[in-house]
């Protein structure tokens, strides 16, 4: 066991297999804030592992962290009303470890930023709080977080990991410390800037590519025309690549383009194909919303007092994760047009922000329209005839994810 103690601040997504990890070669402090979360990650499964039991110690106490040498921050990084960067808890994590880092220590960090946070935002708040000199008393890495949420063929030991560091020297050993734990090998960075722009450019050009499909989508629905067909006639190129349409939500691709545009505007540079892109990505639960009015208005469904069934409501499919999902977006809006609402996620408890309900195809209610929103496993195996007896009339199916070949609608 190695003599560095490792103090990992945020306990998500991001934070837990990190602390999993290291935890077979340091000691580990785990803290989240939450003295709630710290209880329920406690009484949780998670810290059955006898190794990690006897290596990991989770606190929400700040001053226990003064026993660690190094620091690894993993908050989320959010957007404000007005789609401006949110650096609010990580700049609070940065001020806990400044009032606790002490002479050699480093702190890395893995929140989605852009290229400068770690250097110009953090370090001078921790250089005024600790009173110590950058790379001279303490020092700073960034190695950003890739992981999938749901997809298990992306965990972390199994993605390359980018690491960096603020010296040379630092740069390596936090490169050999990441090592230990990434079995798909890591990738050094020059400089810490630059993998800051590295993993937020990974998001925008997956935004900026889905926005140009979502763009083809709208175009070729004025044609009648079939775009998942379309689709796989031409990905029989080989340099094609094969993006989908579909509504952008979630933490990353929908929120990490916006940190960059925010930085370009800084530098009196504009973002144009960025912002476009996220312009026509936000939008498309407008479209959808207004094709599910039409259609109902073609099968002469009254608008007022209809009852639609959704299926799904998480950000993305097989995860539980519902940060940012723009299928509030859809429902809100059919809300407002006086539609009943309904919504089945198997990944997803009753709130009391609308009407979920449990599985309606074990019960008796019938619906006018129903919208498939996520493609969940779950949702896969349902039948045609199983939609029919859901339905009111003849059967109304919008499918926004071009999973079934009896749709009424596809996008």
């Amino acid at each position: 066991m190695s003599n560095n103690k490792i103090a990992i601040l945020g306990l998500g997504y991001v934070g837990l297999p990190l602390l999993q990890a290291f935890s077979r070669f340091y000691e580990v402090i785990g803290f989240d804030i939450s003295s709630k979360r710290i209880n329920d990650i406690k009484s949780s499964t998670i810290i059955n592992n006898k190794s990690l039991v006897n290596n990991v110690f989770f606190t929400s106490k700040k001053s226990k962290l003064s026993d660690a040498n190094i620091y690894i921050i993993t908050v989320p990084t959010p957007l404000n009303e007005d789609n401006s960067p949110d650096l609010s808890k990580i700049k609070l994590a940065t001020e806990i470890v400044a009032q606790n880092i002490s002479q050699g220590n480093i702190v890395i960090y893995e929140s989605t930023v852009y290229p400068g946070v770690t250097e110009d935002f953090c370090v001078p708040i921790i250089e005024k709080i600790s009173k110590l000199n950058y790379n001279k008393d303490f020092y700073c890495g960034y190695s950003p977080e890739r992981i999938s949420p749901g997809d298990e063929r992306f965990t972390l030991n199994k993605m390359i990991k980018i690491t960096s560091g603020s010296t040379p020297s630092v740069a390596d050993f936090i490169d050999d410390m990441y090592k230990k734990i990434i079995g798909a090998g890591t990738y050094k960075a020059s400089s810490i800037k630059v993998a800051e722009a590295a993993k937020v450019i990974e998001n925008i050009q997956r935004d900026v590519n889905i926005a140009l499909i979502n763009e083809l989508a709208i175009i070729f629905d004025g044609m009648n025309l079939n775009t998942n067909e379309i689709l796989e006639a031409a990905k029989t190129k080989s340099n094609f690549i094969p993006f989908k349409p579909g509504l952008v939500g979630g933490h990353c691709i929908s929120v990490d383009p916006y940190y960059l545009s925010y930085k370009s505007m800084k530098l009196g540079v504009n973002a144009d194909i960025i912002n476009v892109s996220r312009k026509i990505n936000d939008n498309m639960s407008n479209f959808i919303v207004d094709k599910t009015i039409n259609i109902l208005i073609k099968k002469n469904i009254n608008i007022i007092n209809s009852d639609i069934l959704i299926l799904g409501y998480t950000f993305k499919e097989n995860c539980a994760d519902t940060r940012n999902t723009k299928v509030k977006d859809i429902i809100y809006q059919l809300i407002k047009k006086k539609i009943n609402i309904e919504i089945y996620d198997p990944y997803v408890e009753n709130n009391n922000d609308f009407n979920f309900i449990e599985n309606p195809f074990l019960n008796q209610k019938k619906y006018d329209c129903i919208i498939v929103a996520v493609s969940h496993n779950q949702f896969k195996n349902y039948k045609v005839d199983d939609f029919i007896k859901i339905s009111k009339g003849k059967l109304v199916l919008l499918d926004i994810k071009g999973m079934y070949n009896f749709s009424t609608w596809k996008l």
